[in-house]
C-alpha cells in the first residue's frame, strides 16, 4: 500500500497495519517484506542508531516492496523531519510532543518543506504562501506526506485538545512504555488509569477524524487497542516477529519429533 492509499483508507474509517523496523538492514529483506502484507513500517531512528544513508536505503526497500515507509525521528524538531523526508520517507512519527509550538513546527515542515524561516511561519500561522503556483507545487509534492504526533506523557495528554487544533495532523501515536511511565505505573497496561488515558485520547482524536496508533507487542494487547478504537495498527517489531515465528515453528518440529518444547523467551528490546 502506498502512502496515498494508506491516507485514503484511514480517512475512510478503515484500518491499516504495520510494524516497527528496529533491526532490519540492507536490501536482502525485500523479498520477505513484499510477502509480509504490511501496509506500512516505522523505521526507528529514535532508539535505533541509524544514519541518513541507512534510512534512505530502507525507505527505498520498503517502497519497492509496496510498503509505506515512515520514519520515527529522534526528537520533535523540524530539522529531523526534513532529513527524514529528504531520505525518501513518506511520513514521520514525531515522538514525545507536549506543546502546540512543537507540533506546529514539525507539521509545517512535513507539509511545506523546503520552505523555511519567515515564509514557513507565514504558511503555518496565516496560510499565506509565496504564490498560488508555490502552493500548488508544494501541495502536490507533499500529497503523500504523513505526520504522526506522539502523545506519550501526562503533559502531552493534558494539552491534547490544543494540539488537535493544529491543521495537518494525520495520526496520533501513543507509546505505552513512555505513557505508563509518565503516569507512574510503568508497563502496567491493565491499570485502569492507563486504559482511561487511551480511551480519552481515542475519543478526542476520533472527534477530529484523526486515527490513533498504539505500539503494542502482543496479539492480545493489539486486539485491545483495536477494540478501543485504534485504526493505525502498529504491532510489534521486525526482530520480535522473527524471534517468535522461529520459536513457534521450531517447537512445532520438536513436537513432531517427540521432544520437549522450548519455552519462548523474549530477548527483544521493545522501546
Amino acid at each position: 500500500m502506498d502512502a496515498v492509499q494508506l491516507k485514503e483508507t484511514l480517512n475512510g474509517g478503515g484500518h491499516v497495519f504495520g510494524c516497527m523496523i528496529s533491526s532490519m538492514q540492507g536490501v536482502r529483506f525485500s523479498g520477505a517484506l513484499a510477502g509480509s502484507t504490511l501496509d506500512f513500517a516505522i523505521i526507528d531512528s529514535e532508539h535505533g542508531s541509524r544514519d541518513r544513508a541507512e534510512i534512505q536505503l530502507l525507505c527505498m526497500v520498503l517502497r519497492q516492496a509496496g510498503v509505506t515507509p515512515i520514519v520515527r525521528v529522534p526528537i520533535p524538531k523540524s530539522e529531523w523531519v526534513a532529513m527524514a523526508l529528504d531520505a525518501g520517507a513518506a511520513g514521520v512519527l514525531v515522538p514525545y510532543c507536549e506543546t502546540v509550538e512543537e507540533v506546529q513546527a514539525v507539521v509545517a515542515t512535513a507539509k511545506w518543506h523546503p520552505l523555511k524561516g519567515e515564509y514557513l511561519i507565514r504558511a503555518v500561522t496565516e496560510g499565506v504562501l509565496p504564490s498560488d503556483k508555490s502552493k500548488d507545487y508544494l501541495e502536490n509534492r507533499h500529497k503523500e506526506s504523513i505526520v504522526i504526533i506522539g502523545i506519550e506523557s501526562v503533559p502531552g495528554h493534558q494539552n491534547l485538545d490544543n494540539i488537535l487544533e493544529v491543521e495537518g495532523i494525520d495520526g496520533i501515536f501513543i507509546g505505552p512504555n513512555d505513557m505508563s511511565t509518565s503516569l507512574g505505573i510503568p508497563d502496567d497496561y491493565s491499570n485502569e488509569e492507563y486504559t482511561d488515558v487511551l480511551k480519552d485520547i481515542i475519543s478526542k482524536t476520533d472527534a477530529k477524524g484523526v486515527p490513533v496508533m498504539i505500539h503494542q507487542q502482543t496479539i492480545e494487547t493489539s486486539a485491545t487497542a483495536i477494540n478501543l478504537g485504534a485504526r493505525f495498527i502498529m504491532h510489534s517489531s521486525d526482530s520480535r516477529l522473527m524471534q517468535f515465528a522461529m520459536q513457534d515453528q521450531m517447537n512445532q518440529l520438536r513436537e513432531i519429533a517427540g521432544t520437549a518444547e522450548t519455552a519462548a523467551e523474549d530477548h527483544v528490546d521493545t522501546a
